[in-house]
Order: C-alpha cells, then sequence, then structure tokens
C-alpha cells in the first residue's frame, strides 16, 4: 500500500481543497466491514460486551469473562437480538465460543497475527459503555506471552488504543479490517490486552471438534 498523500483538487464553494489519503479511504472501508460482524453480547447482567460473527452460521467468539453465568442474548449489526448457546469457553485463555440460530450472517475476515510487529495500526471496535459500534485505533505496542494457570505459555498482543468496559470480546483489527485479535482487557489504565487471532482460531477449530453445545 503507498502512504503518500492523494490530494483531491476539486475545490469548494468557499476556496478550500478537499484532503484525503489513501490510508483514510482504506481504514474507513475496514471499519465499515468489521462493523458488520460486530454483536453485543449480555449474559443477564447489567452489563454487555462485544463479539464478532467468525463462521457464518451463527457462531460468534467472544470473551468467557462476557459469558458469566447468566442467559445469553446478542444483538446483531441490524438491530435484531437472538437467543443464544454457549458451545464452549476458556477461562484461562478468556475466550468462549458462543451459537445463535439465524440465517447466515456477514463473517469478519480474520488476519495472520503471526506475522504481527511492534508499531503496526490496530483498531478497536467495539461498545465501551454501552455506545454501539465505536472505533479507536492505536498502534501495536508490544508483543508477549504470559503463563496460565496450569502453566502453559500463550501470546498476547497490548496495545496503546483507548478501550474501555464494553469493548472486551471485541475484535481488534489491522488497516485492512482483518482480525488480528479479540479485546479482553485493560491494564494500567490506558493500555489495552488483546489475544491473538492464531490463538484464537485454534480455539475455534479445537470447540468444533469437542462434544455438542450446552444451551445457557
Amino acid at each position: 500500500m503507498h502512504m503518500e498523500r492523494v490530494i483531491d483538487m476539486h475545490q469548494k464553494g468557499n476556496g478550500r481543497f478537499a484532503l484525503s489519503t489513501e490510508l483514510d479511504e482504506q481504514v474507513a472501508a475496514a471499519v465499515q466491514r468489521v462493523l458488520r460482524s460486530l454483536v453485543q453480547v449480555q449474559n443477564g447482567r447489567w452489563g454487555a460486551g462485544s463479539g464478532i460473527i467468525w463462521k457464518s452460521e451463527g457462531v460468534i467468539l467472544t470473551n468467557s469473562h462476557v459469558v458469566g453465568k447468566g442467559s445469553l442474548r446478542i444483538t446483531l449489526s441490524d438491530g435484531s437480538q437472538h437467543r443464544a448457546s454457549l458451545l464452549e469457553r476458556s477461562p484461562d485463555l478468556d475466550l468462549a465460543v458462543v451459537k445463535v440460530d439465524t440465517g447466515r450472517l456477514p463473517t469478519a475476515l480474520i488476519a495472520d497475527s503471526l506475522s504481527l510487529r511492534v508499531g503496526q495500526i490496530a483498531l478497536a471496535v467495539g461498545h465501551p459503555w454501552g455506545q454501539v459500534g465505536f472505533v479507536s485505533a492505536g498502534i501495536i505496542s508490544a508483543l508477549g506471552t504470559a503463563e496460565t494457570r496450569d502453566g502453559k505459555t500463550v501470546p498476547y498482543i497490548r496495545l496503546d488504543a483507548s478501550l474501555a468496559p464494553g469493548n472486551s470480546g471485541g475484535p481488534l483489527v489491522n488497516a485492512a479490517g482483518g482480525v488480528i485479535g479479540i479485546n479482553t482487557m485493560i491494564i494500567g489504565g490506558d493500555q489495552g490486552v488483546a489475544i491473538p487471532s492464531h490463538l484464537a482460531a485454534a480455539f475455534v477449530d479445537q470447540v468444533f471438534q469437542n462434544v455438542p453445545s450446552v444451551v445457557v
């Protein structure tokens, strides 16, 4: 992608020129694509988190802590609400797969998080403080690993994009709109943590090799 500035020379009536960049247009289009596959996850409590449509047959990925223990309701981007069933959850990874029984849904584009580099643009998409479909931008500030309770080492993405309650379970995407992670927590008040998409994809694949869904 060329990063050079492109100047729109169509002069406006007030004598000023409209300026845009190729990156601006690409990011705006990417965000619109992501918003179509973004959902809101409500677990019967006062709060709600985010999720992303992973498979077109109604399979949604979110955080384990967003799912909680209550009944699940999913609000799609068109405003329709659906009861959901829990397929599997991993508190260690803070991931959960849920499913809604509806028609084919628009899925997210999944990017390869194994090729991420510090300094790349990262966009957090979700519902902070219940505000539907908000986007915050930043960069990947670190790539690290953490140890789970059973002693396994798992990778994580650290970012400086602004996150708030309601972003949990929503996608972290690159400038092309590809999901590179699942937002999971805020640390230090101003840093976000996301689970890399390759780890999330492996978890989803494992779920579909295991037992049938459990309705909650």
